[in-house]
């Protein structure tokens, strides 16, 4: 058991879903403030993730700014390429970068890119982008991992529109005959994708079903609470024989209402200086914090 492990089932769990909720907050801050400044970018599911990352990175996986070059550590890969914005602004809370160099988005020769670059970001396992490749890549990671005998788990968060991809399906069947059990996916399932919902588009249910016709070990969960991530997150480490999948049930945009369920923010959008300031108003922000974000961020 991991030391992040045992923070979890420690005395006091309360305090540190408290210190998960300040994590996925400043995630969702900054990466509305990168967004803003980068003039581009996709707020919907920077926001329906937050949650989870701060999970993964604050409790669950063994994975610390020392230890980018140990080959015992946790592994991390953002299939939704796209919610780049929320994993920079979850490493920059933990010390992987500067909070403020976090925000320069897609800024010309920034290494914080629209879609994480691995020769950009020492701490970034694989670049991803192209939907349904970054869990082909997590799969080669896990079995490599198996290979050698080395005890270091792989996750990766996948979108839900990724899942129309066959490559994420051809992934699934591998993993299983493989018995990876050193791998864990989430899905980001807030039920929209670019142009619409994904049941309009291409409809996934019944999804829990068909991960367990794949046989995976499937948990579904509210993926903005973050006591249920942690025990998902705690039975897929304690999975033995095959890998595991946590449905994450989420809000596109969540915590900014006028971003909440609609498609049209998926991606791809600039926020205006009103829209940006409202956003970081509804997450918490003060006068203050806006200023300092929008104005001094860079």
């Amino acid at each position: 058991m991991t030391d992040t492990a045992k923070i979890i089932v420690g005395e006091n769990p309360s305090d540190l879903a408290k210190d998960l909720a300040v994590a996925a907050a400043f995630t969702r801050k900054h990466a509305i403030a990168s967004i803003y400044h980068a003039g581009s970018g996709h707020p919907g599911g920077a926001m329906s993730s937050a949650d989870i990352l701060a999970c993964l990175f604050g409790a669950e996986m063994n994975f610390w700014p020392d230890q980018i070059h140990d080959p015992q550590r946790d592994r991390f890969v953002l299939s939704k390429g796209h919610g780049a914005p929320a994993l920079y602004a979850i490493a920059a809370h933990h010390g992987f970068c500067g909070i403020k160099d976090s925000l320069r988005l897609r800024k010309l020769n920034s290494p914080f890119q629209g879609h994480p670059h691995v020769l950009d970001l020492p701490w970034v396992e694989t670049s991803t982008g192209s939907l349904g490749q970054g869990i082909s890549v997590a799969l080669g990671m896990a079995m490599g991992l198996k290979l050698q005998k080395n005890p270091a788990r792989v996750y990766t968060l996948l979108g839900d529109g990724e899942l129309q991809e066959g490559e994420v399906w051809e992934a699934a069947m591998c993993a299983a005959h493989h018995r990876l059990d050193n791998l864990c996916a989430i899905i980001d399932y807030n039920k929209l994708q670019s142009d619409n919902s994904n049941e309009v588009i291409m409809r996934l249910e019944p999804l829990a079903a068909k991960f367990r016709a794949f046989d995976w070990a499937v948990a579904e969960v509210d993926g903005h609470d973050i006591v249920e991530l942690l025990s998902a997150f705690r039975r897929a480490s304690a999975t033995h024989g095959r890998p595991a999948v946590v449905i994450a049930h989420t809000i596109k945009g969540k915590g900014v209402p006028y971003m909440e369920n609609i498609p049209t923010w998926h991606g791809s959008v600039k926020l205006t200086r009103e829209q940006a300031e409202d956003a970081l108003a509804a997450l918490g922000a003060d006068g203050s914090e806006i200023r300092e974000l929008l104005d001094h961020g860079q």
